[in-house]
């Protein structure tokens, strides 16, 4: 090159030949030198790649070529049951509008089934579909990178990534936004802060997660928090199936095994998982199993749910088994928990599984309680975030209410847990098996059970919803107590029923009698003075339901027991006297009502004293009887009187003295005293919101007295009161 070069150095420095001047001669020279210059520069740059290490992306030919069949989805069958999301995702798939889909769930919920059902559908429709199994970053690079060259990624593009003068995830989703018609699934998606790019969350939508193709990105995950997906992510929640397609399920999968109603009733008990309904349906169908029948694998799972979906697995500590296993596939989440640091979560679901298949008050669930139970000092920071990782995962619900249509229900709920059956009791066999000393968690479990009944009775009305969602867990205490204490817990049952009585909530009060009488009549025989507390209030509860029949005869019977073993006027036998003729005045049964509560009132007086609260509550009650017999100015008498005595005795708000006020008024109004009867009711619906609340059955009672006997009145003034009163009862669904 120097050799060529001198010579034209030196015509520059002397005297211009003749021949230079020459237009055509010196400028093919010139072009020829500028030729052989390029050619040297390319030349040596392909030395310099020779010399180089391999790139760590494979060629491009073998990426299109040898690797491609590794993104095909999976082989489903028929899906039932998810008619709903499939027609959310195939809206999506024709239309993306810059979103992308999660499917999102706790394991065994079916997830991976929904996107393959999508993929096989897109697939028939002749869209170009891809299958990305996360496994970990290297991987899921490997995967996109196949997927965009498929999509007619140009090779000097992915050179450039190559050389690292543009970032990779950009080079494919710009490709993936060229073209249309194409689905990518990224499946088993669970740990979204290991998908990069490292130290970015994926809703800043800078790395593989992204909503701009102009094809559909789904994902699946266990993770279903928002903040995790972002604004752009459709969240398909997955809830267990109904029982009629999960009742198709198992037939699908072993239809010699029984009727269909049969099916479903199998399916109920597993509670509609996807993957527990897959290892029923292929237990049943193995030709070696024990259980061959719908209804036998059924009632074997009372017994031997440990062995049918609760057996280890030998190979669980692989990710991919422990999926596909029931016992172990929740293991998988709780294992990701503690990985990010979220060790509490497994006690806690644990201690969750301990309770009954009812909404859990997670006020129920302390510091102090964890700290019991694990040995370690426990911060409600970290309770809390176990709750938040728990429901990230699916591994509890967190409904606003609880759904309940009692009285308390309408008042300000605290914050509950909700588990599926088969979380519960699959996490209570693991439970059994890791832990050696049951005792301790039962023992703490009771303890804390004890105390919130305690805190809901001194809260008052404050109290009430709270002991609305204790009642189903309270039986726990005669399951878990020590034989010695039971008297202490019957007798806390007991409480939380009379709290749950005041509240209006007689349905979940008769539940926690008839456990106590069930457990009192084996223990301590049916003629035993506490079997017989009992069963008086089992009648009451039950009339408290609308259930009077039932109600009396049990009150009846309870009478003549108390009168033949305690005496006639012992003060539980005038006890039972009193409230069964507080069930026959609710009957209509005036005359006899009448003439029982005219001698519970006297043995009352004379054994108690006149101004007893039991006494008292037995004068109101004989007025209510005499008003419904016509005598009515005999009844506003001695109502006047009971309420007097009653603002003397209880206090002016006290839930007794506020019935008086109510029943004075009731029989005014009989009496034709309008005028006084309305105000009585004004007072008392005002007390009676404060006190007990919109929506108690005492506010609803006094709410319709009101209206009745303004719409009775003739005073016009009275109108403007009777509609706003209409408009709330209808509201309150008083009618």
């Amino acid at each position: 090159m120097a050799a060529v070069l001198g010579p034209v150095t030196n015509y520059a420095s002397d005297a211009v030949p003749g021949w230079a001047a020459q237009a055509s001669v010196i400028w093919p020279v010139f072009v020829s030198l500028v030729a052989v210059s390029i050619g040297l520069l390319l030349w040596g740059r392909h030395l310099d790649a020779a010399a180089r290490p391999p790139a760590r992306l494979a060629p491009v030919s073998r990426l299109a070529r040898g690797q491609l069949a590794s993104l095909r989805p999976p082989h489903v069958q028929r899906v039932r049951g998810r008619e709903g999301e499939l027609a959310v995702l195939a809206g999506m798939l024709r239309r993306p509008q810059g979103r992308f889909a999660v499917l999102c769930a706790a394991g065994g919920m079916g997830k991976t089934t929904v996107a393959a059902q999508l993929a096989a559908q897109a697939e028939a429709a002749g869209w170009r579909v891809f299958w990305v199994r996360w496994r970990d970053g290297a991987e899921l690079a490997q995967q996109m990178v196949q997927a965009a060259l498929a999509c007619g990624l140009p090779e000097a593009e992915l050179e450039a990534a190559r050389a690292g003068q543009v970032s990779l995830p950009d080079v494919v989703w710009r490709q993936l936004g060229r073209v249309r018609r194409w689905l990518l699934v990224v499946d088993n998606a669970d740990e979204p802060h290991e998908i990069g790019p490292a130290g970015e969350p994926v809703a800043d939508y800078r790395g593989w997660i992204r909503p701009h193709g102009r094809g559909l990105l789904v994902v699946t995950s266990r993770d279903g928090s928002e903040q995790t997906w972002g604004p752009c992510a459709q969240l398909l929640p997955l809830e267990p199936l109904p029982v009629r397609p999960a009742g198709q399920v198992l037939l699908d999968a072993a239809p010699v095994a029984g009727t269909a109603e049969q099916a479903r009733e199998l399916a109920a008990r597993l509670g509609g998982l996807p993957l527990a309904l897959h290892a029923a349906g292929t237990y049943l169908a193995g030709p070696t199993s024990r259980y061959r029948t719908y209804a036998a694998y059924r009632q074997a799972l009372e017994q031997e749910l440990r062995f049918l979906l609760g057996a280890a697995h030998p190979n669980a500590s692989d990710p991919q088994v422990a999926r596909a296993v029931v016992r172990h596939t929740w293991e998988v989440s709780l294992d990701q928990l503690a990985g990010e640091g979220n060790a509490l979560a497994r006690p806690v679901l644990r201690l969750l599984s301990l309770l009954a298949q009812a909404p859990v008050p997670l006020s129920l669930i302390t510091p102090d309680l964890l700290s019991v139970v694990t040995g370690h000092d426990v911060t409600a920071a970290a309770l809390e975030a176990a709750f938040a990782g728990l429901h990230r995962y699916g591994l509890l619900g967190l409904p606003h209410s609880p759904g309940s249509t009692g009285p308390a229900s309408g008042s300000s709920e605290g914050a509950q847990a909700v588990l599926h059956p088969l979380i519960r009791e699959i996490n209570a066999v693991a439970l059994a098996a890791e832990t050696s000393d049951l005792a301790v968690w039962h023992q703490a479990l009771v303890e804390r059970l004890t105390t919130a009944v305690h805190e809901a009775d001194q809260c008052g009305r404050a109290g009430w919803s709270a002991a609305v969602l204790l009642a189903p867990h309270l039986p726990l205490l005669l399951d878990y107590a020590d034989p010695r204490t039971a008297t202490h817990h019957r007798t806390t049952l007991n409480t939380l029923a009379q709290v749950l009585q005041r509240a209006g909530a007689f349905g979940a009060a008769r539940l926690l009698h008839e456990r106590v009488l069930d457990v009192e009549t084996r223990m301590l025989g049916p003629e035993h003075p506490d079997t017989l507390t009992s069963r008086n209030n089992l009648g009451n509860a039950l009339f408290g339901m609308g259930e009077p029949a039932e109600a009396i005869r049990l009150l009846r019977q309870t009478l003549e027991d108390r009168a033949r073993i305690l005496g006639p006027v012992h003060p539980d036998t005038l006890t039972s006297l009193n409230d069964l003729a507080c069930a026959l005045d609710g009957t209509g049964e005036h005359a006899e009502a009448g003439a029982l509560l005219r001698q519970t009132l006297n043995d009352r007086a004379r054994v108690l004293g006149p101004a007893h609260p039991h006494t008292l509550a037995s004068r109101d009650s004989l007025g209510l009887a005499l008003d419904g017999m016509g005598e009515h100015a005999q009844a506003v008498r001695i109502h006047r009187q009971t309420l007097e005595d009653r603002i003397r005795v209880l206090g002016p708000e006290h839930p007794d003295t506020l019935a008086s006020r109510h029943n004075l008024a009731l029989a005014l109004t009989s009496a034709g005293e309008q005028a006084e009867a309305i105000d009585l009711l004004r007072r008392t619906l005002d007390d009676r919101v404060r006190i007990l609340g919109d929506e108690h059955t005492h506010t609803l009672s006094t709410r319709n007295a009101l209206e009745t006997a303004l719409a009775a009145s003739t005073q016009r003034p009275q109108s403007r009161w009777w509609h706003w009163l209409r408009r709330r009862n209808v509201a309150a669904g008083g009618g």
